[in-house]
């Protein structure tokens, strides 16, 4: 297999693992609060890298930078960029909050090229625009929410800003410290850190209690995100962010087809086979791209 086809093949997969985390948060949010559960969740995926860094943590040199860059992106990603993304959706409604999260990937392209100097060839180009279009396509339906303040379309975009920006962050970093499992250990235990303290905060603070066996929705969550990363960063090691990014953003396409064939949660319509046309091209054209 090319580099490029595995690559590909690598942001694909950690598309559908993050598509399986987000089924799991879905199940676990009837048992707990976004907050409480988003905690769990990173902190199972804190959890499993450092019981696997005895077998896949390399040796660390401390004065490289990466290290730093990696736990930069833990101050944001995944903690703040998620609780943007709720809060877009609290404000704006599911349709236009959907809407604005599209453009994950085109801040994806972005990044790339000013921050790594990347080049975004035209199939790069129509792959990404035809992801787009279908993430669009699967946006959910319903009426929109007319009260809401013109501030708050700055929530889904700056998600999606921050979601890339991590990304982008996560290549820099690799070029200093070529492990894409200190990526992962670094950021998340900087992220879980921040979680419990804004935990601890909080005034209406819940009383976790794991006799309630539907919080362990939250743990797997966060066992598939964890592994999700690791992909996405093995992705990034071995391919560039303009590439791996629109990929990648391609998960809410998988979350549907999960919900179809597993949790039989949603049915076959329209929208989603226009989606399949739009997205499953998208993706063999950045991958043929390089």
């Amino acid at each position: 297999m090319s580099d490029a086809a595995l690559t590909a093949a690598l942001a694909l997969l950690a598309a559908f693992l993050f598509a399986l985390g987000v089924q799991f948060l879905n199940r676990g949010l009837a048992h707990a609060d976004p907050q409480t559960g988003s905690m769990i969740d990173i902190g199972a995926s804190a959890a499993l890298h450092w019981l696997l860094a005895p077998f896949l943590l390399v040796e660390i040199a401390w004065d490289s930078p990466g290290i730093w860059i990696f736990a930069a992106i833990g101050l944001f990603r995944p903690l703040l960029s998620a609780n943007l993304s709720l809060q877009g959706v609290r404000f704006l409604g599911p349709t236009l909050a959907s809407t604005f999260a599209t453009t994950t990937p085109l801040f994806g392209l972005a990044i790339g090229v000013v921050l790594l100097g990347e080049e975004v060839t035209p199939l790069i180009g129509l792959g990404t625009v035809a992801i787009m279009g279908g993430m669009m396509a699967l946006a959910p339906r319903g009426k929109r929410r007319e009260d809401w303040p013109l501030w708050a379309l700055g929530l889904p975009l700056g998600a999606a800003f921050l979601r890339s920006m991590g990304h982008g962050m996560t290549k820099f970093g690799l070029l200093f410290a070529a492990s894409p499992f200190l990526a992962g250990i670094t950021a998340y235990t900087v992220s879980f850190a921040l979680a419990v303290a804004a935990q601890l905060l909080r005034r209406d603070r819940p009383r976790i209690s794991w006799r309630r066996p539907g919080l362990l929705w939250f743990v797997a969550a966060g066992l598939a995100n964890a592994t999700a990363v690791f992909t996405m960063n093995n992705a990034l090691l071995r391919g560039e962010v303009v590439v791996v990014v629109p990929i990648v953003s391609a998960y809410p396409f998988f979350t549907l087809l999960l919900s179809l064939a597993v949790f039989r949660a949603e049915r076959l319509s329209a929208r989603t086979l226009l989606a399949m046309l739009l997205v499953l091209p998208g993706v063999a054209l950045i991958a043929v791209a390089r």
